[in-house]
């Protein structure tokens, strides 16, 4: 069943790094029927306020891009607030899709609930094969239950309205860019742009620089977002890994940010510090099979991503 171009689409998280791209990807499809609202006006976990908006406005289709996100520090140090938003969160969306008839729900795991020893590429069948990444437990806790919902959904009520995709890490405009608290690539941005701005000769980084990670432009997984609703009758009742099927050291990685963000000085590398998992890959064989596939090079998407943020986040141009 394919979207028509004025179905009811309600973006959940559409402030946010994914539900932004999505909320630009859809208009260039030429949706323009979409529903957004921000957290003052609708809060996802509040059951009575979800069932209420569902009624009202009756939204077709959902993307769930909403919920309680952060770096592994954030999630180590705020873990039962991880665990409760996030599933609060889930909880109430799901059964209300479910109750007012919904007609596609996609909602958006992470490759942290694969186990921590993986084997690289990583794949489907992987999922709940062993122990998790301690320090990111409680979300990641929060996420199987998501991935299990969509699931138990179309197993008990014989539907498949309910897409569950896992996105390796995103990057793109409005991520968060703080040191603390922001993944690594924001986080390295915001770093090399202070750096430069303020004449530091050298950036100290942790660990060895060798550790591989997969990253993918937010405006590819909210693509093959509408795609996965577009071909949701080609899907299997479990969850899809979306990704590019390429990695890249932090090492690599730093050096392309450091020359996009200008930032002439040393880069060293404190081996003290640890390392963290040596890769995090996503075998996504199963979804490019179906005819997706992401279109944004790093180095593209790195461009763009500077640029949003020199525009919003900076206050100045490139």
């Amino acid at each position: 069943m394919k979207i028509l171009k004025n179905s009811k689409i309600f973006v959940a998280g559409h402030t946010g790094l994914l539900g932004s791209a999505l909320v630009r990807k859809l208009k260039e499809q030429g949706f323009q029927n979409i529903v957004t609202r921000g957290h003052k006006e609708l809060d996802l976990k509040d059951r009575l306020a979800v069932n209420l908006f569902f009624e009202e406005e009756g939204p077709e289709y959902v993307f769930l891009a909403a919920g309680k996100a952060g770096n592994i520090s954030l999630c180590a140090t705020f873990p039962a607030t991880f665990l409760h938003e996030n599933i609060a969160i889930q909880d109430t969306v799901f059964e209300a899709a479910n109750q007012f008839g919904v007609k596609h729900l996609v909602y958006y795991g992470s490759s942290c609930t694969y186990p921590k020893h993986s084997p690289q590429p990583i794949r489907e069948e992987y999922f709940l094969t062993g122990g998790i990444e301690e320090t990111s437990e409680a979300y990641a806790s929060a996420k199987i239950a998501g991935i299990l919902a969509c699931k138990a959904y179309n197993r008990q009520y014989r539907t498949n309205r309910f897409i569950a995709l896992i996105p390796n890490t995103l990057y793109g405009p409005n991520d968060r860019f703080s040191v603390e608290n922001s993944h690594v690539f924001s986080a390295l941005m915001r770093r090399f742009y202070d750096a430069r701005r303020s004449g530091q000769k050298e950036v100290v980084l942790w660990g060895t620089g060798n550790p591989r990670r997969e990253f993918i432009f937010s405006e590819d997984v909210a693509e093959a977002s509408i795609f996965a609703v577009q071909h949701a009758e080609e899907l299997e009742n479990h969850h899809y890994n979306i990704g590019t099927g390429v990695d890249i050291s932090i090492r690599e990685l730093a050096t392309l940010i450091a020359a996009e963000t200008q930032y002439g000085g040393e880069i060293r590398w404190d081996t003290s510090r640890p390392d963290g998992p040596m890769q995090k890959l996503l075998d996504s064989s199963k979804f490019l099979s179906l005819g997706w596939k992401p279109s944004t090079l790093i180095e593209k998407g790195l461009e763009l991503t500077y640029r949003w943020f020199l525009d919003h986040e900076a206050g100045e141009r490139k």
